[in-house]
């Protein structure tokens, strides 16, 4: 666990990651089956131990955890509080980025199946926590187990959000339906509203994005923050800087500190040419998540405000984390800067055996591209624009890779189509597609003028024969 991560004692993150590695009690050579049974004991105990570590902080979460944690000790039957507990802590990973709080939450998953065989609850904890932990296939499996069992929206949910990370939209598109048949509400509305943006309609994912806000109350803080944000980012595609603002002010009056907030009004001012206000939102952002895509955009933002050696240090902590915290971005991050491809390949290549969705195939493309590997980005390209995505970044790799194949016609028109939607992009990202347009149209004039005057050679040619 990294030291920003750190929410519990240093013992209880041991006797996590050994919850963690652990699969069951180990059978050694000529132990008892009496012994099996007190090694089972022993480590029922750990999980509901774990389960109730307190927690250090005092936030309107943490005090939420202390109280149900009071119940479930008291309690004669604690499976209801227990599934309540473990709901907390996926609330708080989300609210922190500490995904220590997740193997919390598969810890409670843990105690209620020893209680309950087979318990419905347990397993959906835990498929929500496989999900957030990239385990796509294992969270795909328990979902498919619960929609077989039973109708309830959320297995649905999961089983929606586990085809969509494994690139299988069509299908995720029918889990998707049936959990909006069986219950309209936020969750739903933002889940069909990412959808429908994947999709490439952008109007449908707005006016979803809408109703998920104004469904949103104060008693989910995190959920209707989140689909304030999607708002504003999609109303900053269309260029509708004042709607995308507002909508990063209703986010952060929910949650002051809410990451993906921060991430947005920072984009919008670095959009705007607000660079120094930019950086400091950048800032925010990345200090409550530092994964690669925040401290990239912090980054890139210091440089362009002419801070070239605190960029530096941050690219220095990206470099750092990058590879254990998101393989994916820091194999674009790697691919941009033109640093070490061969790993920037390596890790794409290992990304995909998990996510065949559009942005690990758009990953690999550009990998592939700085590694000389112009046919095998074509390909990759054209699946991750098969379902019609319009995000800027995909359109500003698939121009370069057009460009590296020499079909400059469909690299001026890749070219064209990122900078209809330039706002989207990072700063250096803007600068780069603008001399790569420059470069392309400047093409397209000599080639232009060179046909014109072929003719007229050839005509002159003949007379002086």
């Amino acid at each position: 666990m990294k030291k920003y991560l750190a929410h519990f004692s240093l013992a209880a993150l041991v006797a996590l990651t050994a919850l963690i590695l652990a699969t069951g009690p180990q059978r050694r050579p000529g132990r008892k089956p009496e012994t099996d049974a007190k090694a089972r004991m022993v480590e029922r105990s750990d999980a509901l131990a774990l389960a109730l570590t307190p927690p250090s902080g005092d936030t309107a979460a943490d005090r939420e955890i202390r109280e149900l944690q009071g119940k479930i000790s008291g309690a004669a039957n604690r499976t209801p509080f227990l599934e309540r507990l473990g709901w907390a802590y996926v609330n708080s990973a989300r609210l922190t980025n500490d995904p220590g709080f997740y193997k919390l939450a598969e810890a409670c998953a843990t105690a209620i199946d020893e209680s309950v065989s087979r318990s419905p609850d347990a397993a959906l904890l835990r498929g929500h926590v496989y999900e957030a932990l990239h385990r796509f296939g294992e969270a795909e499996k328990i979902a498919r187990d619960l929609v077989a069992g039973r109708e309830f929206a959320f297995d649905y949910a999961l089983l929606g959000d586990a085809l969509m990370e494994q690139g299988r939209l069509t299908e995720a598109v029918d889990a998707y339906q049936k959990m909006v048949d069986l219950k309209p509400c936020l969750q739903t509305y933002s889940r069909i509203a990412h959808l429908r943006w994947l999709k490439g309609d952008l109007p449908g994912a707005l006016e979803m994005a809408r109703v998920a806000g104004s469904s949103g109350t104060p008693r989910e803080p995190e959920a209707t923050a989140w689909a304030f944000t999607r708002f504003g980012l999609y109303s900053l595609q269309i260029g509708d800087y004042a709607a995308a603002s507002g909508a990063s002010d209703l986010a952060l009056d929910l949650i002051p500190d809410f990451a993906p907030a921060q991430l947005l009004r920072g984009k919008i001012q670095g959009a705007q040419a607000r660079t120094s206000e930019a950086v400091k939102s950048l800032e925010i952002a990345a200090q409550k998540n530092p994964m690669p895509e925040y401290l990239w955009a912090l980054s890139d933002a210091l440089r362009a405000d002419d801070r070239a050696v605190d960029a530096e240090k941050v690219d220095a902590r990206i470099f750092a984390t990058g590879r254990v915290n998101d393989p994916r971005t820091f194999a674009l991050f790697l691919a941009t800067r033109a640093t070490d491809a061969a790993t920037a390949l390596e890790l794409a290549q290992a990304e995909l055996s998990n996510r065949k969705d559009v942005f690990t195939r758009d990953a690999l493309a550009w990998a592939q591209l700085q590694n000389g590997d112009v046919e095998g980005a074509r390909e990759n390209i054209a699946l991750a624009l098969a379902e019609g995505t319009q995000d800027a970044r995909l359109f500003y790799h698939a121009a370069a890779i057009a460009a590296a194949s020499r079909d400059d016609l469909r690299a001026l028109e890749f070219s064209r189509k990122a900078g209809a939607i330039r706002q989207m992009l990072l700063p250096s990202e803007r600068t780069a597609l603008d001399r790569q347009v420059a470069a392309l149209s400047a093409h397209a004039s000599v080639v232009s003028s060179r046909q014109s005057l072929s003719p007229r050679t050839t005509t002159n040619n003949e007379r002086n024969k």
